[in-house]
C-alpha cells in the first residue's frame, strides 16, 4: 500500500495517471493542459509519459471542446476535459446540456456519454471576474449529469478514477483554493473498496445542529463546529460530495437524530443547491424539525472584485449565527435584524 501526504491539485493529477494508466482509451482534452501542465498545473507531466494522442492541447473554444469530447465518446473513448476556469464553462453550456446529458436518453441507451468535465471552481484566490464562480447548480438542474463536488486530496484521487470509469458524463468540481492543501492519499487504492461516488460524508458527528456543505466550504464548517464546541454546542458536519445525485439517506438519518439544519454553500442563495436540499430534507424529515433550515450561501450577486470577495463567501461567523438561530440562541445579527 503507497499512503503519502500530497496536495490535492497533485492527488487529482495522480487520478488522471492512474485513469490513464488502467485504460487506454483515457484521453484528456484542454486548454494548455500539455506542454504547460494547466493553469494549475494538474497535468503537469502527463504529455511525456502518454504522448500527444492522449494530452491533447486545444484551441481556446469550450464548445469546440466539449463537442470534440462527445465525438470521442461515440468512438468509445472516454474523454477528460478540463474546463480552465468555472466560468469559462458557459460557452460549452449549450453542449454540455443538450447533448453530453441527453444523448444517452436520445438514444434508448445505444451511445453512453463516459465524459468527465473538470472544472477548477468557486473563490477564495482573489481572481478576476470569471474565474470565482460557483454554476453547480445550473448542472444540478439538468437530468442525465452527474455533479460531484471533492473537499480534500483522498476524496480528489478516487472520485476522479471513479468519474472517469463512469459511464455517466460527470461534472467533477475541484475547489480551486484547496489546491495547495494537503492530505493522506492512497495510491494502490481498490475502487472497488471505495465509498459509492454518490455517497455523502459525515465528517464530523454530532448530537445538535446537522451543518451541510461541500466543497472549500467544508473546511470552514469544520472551523465552525470546532468553535461551537466551547459553547457545549455539538455540529455534525456532512460533506455532501455529491451534488446530484444527492444521498438523502444520509441526509435524512442525521436530520432526525438532531432535528435542526443549516445548509452553506459559495454559490448565490437564489434557487441555489442549498434551496433543494432544504426542501427534500423538509419532506423526508418534517415531523423530526426542532426549528426552520436555514441557508447561508454567497450573495445573489456577481462574483465580487478580489478586495471585496471575504465579505460574499459564507465564513465562520455567518454560519455559527445560523447555528444560534436554529438554537433560537441570542446572537447579534438576530438582534438587528428584529
Amino acid at each position: 500500500m503507497t499512503v503519502g501526504e500530497m496536495t490535492l491539485g497533485k492527488a487529482l493529477g495522480a487520478g488522471l495517471r492512474r485513469a490513464m494508466q488502467d485504460d487506454d482509451k483515457v484521453v484528456l482534452l484542454g486548454e494548455d493542459i500539455g506542454k504547460l501542465g494547466g493553469v494549475f498545473r494538474i497535468t503537469d507531466g502527463l504529455l511525456d509519459e502518454f504522448g500527444a494522442q492522449r494530452v491533447i492541447d486545444t484551441p481556446l473554444a469550450e464548445s469546440g471542446i466539449v463537442g470534440t469530447a462527445v465525438g470521442l465518446a461515440f468512438r468509445g473513448y472516454r474523454p477528460v476535459v478540463e474546463i480552465q476556469f468555472d466560468g469559462f464553462v458557459y460557452p460549452a453550456f449549450d453542449q454540455i446540456v443538450a447533448q453530453v446529458a441527453k444523448l444517452h436518453y436520445r438514444t434508448q441507451g445505444r451511445v453512453k456519454m463516459p465524459i468527465t468535465i473538470r472544472i477548477p471552481w468557486a473563490g477564495g484566490i482573489g481572481a478576476a471576474e470569471h474565474h470565482s464562480e460557483s454554476p453547480e447548480a445550473y448542472f444540478v438542474h439538468t437530468a442525465g449529469l452527474r455533479v460531484v463536488a471533492v473537499s480534500n486530496p483522498a476524496d480528489a484521487y478516487r472520485s476522479l478514477r471513479q468519474a472517469i470509469a463512469s459511464d455517466d458524463p460527470v461534472i467533477f468540481f475541484e475547489p480551486k483554493r484547496l489546491y495547495h492543501h494537503k492530505g493522506e492519499v492512497d495510491l494502490d487504492a481498490s475502487l472497488a473498496d471505495a465509498p459509492p461516488m454518490g455517497l455523502a460524508s459525515v465528517v464530523r458527528p454530532g448530537r445538535d445542529v446537522t451543518l451541510i456543505t461541500y466543497g472549500a466550504m467544508v473546511g470552514t464548517a469544520l472551523q465552525a463546529a470546532e468553535a461551537a464546541e466551547d459553547e457545549d454546542i455539538s455540529i455534525e458536519v456532512i460533506d455532501l460530495r455529491s451534488l446530484s445525485p444527492v444521498d438523502y439517506d444520509s441526509v435524512a438519518a442525521s436530520v432526525r437524530k438532531t432535528g435542526r439544519v443549516v445548509v452553506a454553500h459559495e454559490a448565490s442563495r437564489e434557487a441555489g443547491v442549498a434551496a433543494e436540499v432544504i426542501a427534500s430534507i423538509t419532506e423526508r424529515c418534517f415531523e423530526y424539525l426542532e426549528s426552520a433550515p436555514l441557508r447561508v450561501t454567497g450573495h445573489d450577486i456577481p462574483y465580487p472584485p478580489a478586495k471585496l470577495e471575504k465579505f460574499h463567501l459564507p465564513d465562520l461567523d455567518r454560519l455559527l449565527d445560523a447555528v444560534d438561530r436554529v438554537l433560537d440562541r441570542p446572537n447579534s445579527l438576530t438582534e438587528v435584524d428584529a
